[in-house]
């Protein structure tokens, strides 16, 4: 009889630990589901094949990231997140092979006299304004951000007009019409006008940091208070200008561009690029500790419409680390509307170079801080047996991502993956997610 009894507990000890164990594994599908909130991927093995479907899908009026993975590939497509979508995180895969792209420009309809009628029915076809277009009454940029607290890593976006017809007319890639946005490890593309910051709040903030931005007519444009450090400015054309700012009265800071590189291609390098231009109002653009890879005129700036409020560019040096000389910049410059000319700060001092800083720029009454949102986690240490791979935690990861052969295959917050379609030799990796979705190190190849 005892020993029935002691039968009978030994069982239903075991299928409690088996049900306890089975709602585990299931808890951990579940999880590992939520990594991200929606995953975008252009061959079909995600939530979504279009970036703008999984934007739609995500909660309006959210008060926490709300995180979507987008795998590498091709997205032609427009993009617009809406101001009642805050707080949308996009984190591409790798920024050389997570493209958004898309071809128009916002070409006026042609006259017929026009000196460049040819150019201008060319870029016609591909106008937002043109009723026979396909892009008609599309957007004038291929992604808008009209909400606050967007990120977005990793990815490279495009205007293919910009880029494949290396000319105008303005074919925007960017448009960010919010406050607190960040990028990180980013690409941006076009010719003319490729990124305009935000024009509706004066001094909505704006951060990038490992960026490049590349064009040749005033390609970063637009008003608020944009911090962009080590990032390149990668110039096409020669005679090409970098900015054409537009920062009304009350704007605290403008545009700082902290430890970034002036570059760009042979035609660009002839010595007639300039830093900038004033397009309205009081402009103020700092650059900071540049590094100035191709020659940049000496004046540095030229006319456009406005007299800048400070136009100054701080310890630029060469490609060799040689202090660039400020002695000839451009002070005094026309204001096409009042008929006069006024003159603009070229040269800052220490002291005053000390005061734009990261904190003072974005920190605001908020304390906004984005690179908290970017921090790395480390590279996992991985281990496989059989068709199981299994690591050990990382510190402030939230989950994880599995690659078989550079490829996304599957999303874990668990620290062990069963690769149902196991291929024998191939190359497997684990890479930790933040908790804001941004990756961390990858781990080493696990074979």
């Amino acid at each position: 009889m005892k020993n029935k009894f002691r039968y009978l507990v030994v069982l239903a000890a075991t299928i409690l630990l088996s049900n306890v164990a089975l709602r585990a594994r299931q808890n951990n599908t579940a999880k590992s589901a939520k990594v991200f909130d929606a995953v975008v991927a252009a061959d079909n093995s995600g939530d979504y094949t279009s970036v703008q479907k999984a934007i739609d899908a995500a909660p309006d009026n959210g008060s926490k990231p709300y995180l979507i993975f987008v795998k590498d590939g091709d997205y032609n497509e427009v993009i617009v997140v809406p101001k009642e979508k805050p707080f949308i995180y996009l984190i591409g895969q790798d920024k050389n092979k997570t493209i958004i792209h898309y071809k128009l420009n916002v070409q006026s309809q042609p006259k017929e006299d026009s000196k460049w009628n040819q150019n201008d029915w060319a870029a016609w076809k591909f106008s937002v304004h043109n009723p026979d277009a396909k892009v008609y009454k599309f957007p004038g940029e291929v992604v808008t951000i009209n909400a606050s607290d967007f990120y977005a890593e990793n990815i490279s976006f495009i205007n293919d007009w910009g880029v494949e017809k290396q000319s105008g007319p303005q074919a925007l890639t960017m448009s960010t019409q919010a406050d607190r946005i960040a990028f990180n490890n980013c690409i941006f593309r076009s010719f003319q006008d490729t990124w305009m910051t935000s024009m509706k709040g004066i001094n909505d903030r704006l951060y990038a940091t490992n960026c490049r931005i590349e064009g040749a007519v005033d390609y970063f444009y637009g008003g608020g208070n944009a911090y962009v450090e080590k990032s390149t400015f990668y110039n096409v054309r020669s005679g090409s200008v970098i900015v054409a700012p537009s920062h009304k009265e009350g704007t605290q800071w403008g545009y700082v561009f902290d430890h970034c590189t002036i570059d760009g291609n042979a035609a660009a390098a002839d010595g007639k690029l300039k830093m900038g231009r004033p397009w309205h109002e009081r402009p103020i653009v700092v650059y900071l500790y540049t590094v100035m890879k191709i020659p940049v005129d000496p004046q540095g700036w030229t006319d456009m419409g406005a007299i800048p409020a400070i136009f100054a560019d701080y310890k630029s040096v060469d490609a060799q680390g040689n202090p660039i000389s400020t002695s000839e910049r451009k002070t005094i410059f026309k204001d096409r509307n009042a008929q006069k000319e006024g003159s603009s700060k070229a040269v800052l001092t220490d002291e005053q170079a000390a005061k734009y800083t990261y904190h003072n720029v974005l920190s605001g009454i908020d304390n906004w801080n984005p690179r908290s949102l970017m921090k790395q986690v480390a590279k996992p240490s991985v281990t496989r047996s059989e068709k199981t791979l299994t690591w050990k935690a990382v510190t402030g990861a939230k989950g994880y991502i599995v690659l078989r052969n550079n490829s996304v295959i599957g999303f874990t917050q668990v620290t062990t993956y069963t690769d149902s379609g196991y291929i024998n030799k191939a190359m497997y990796r684990i890479q930790g997610v933040n908790e804001n979705g941004s990756l961390g190190n990858v781990s080493d190849i696990c074979r």
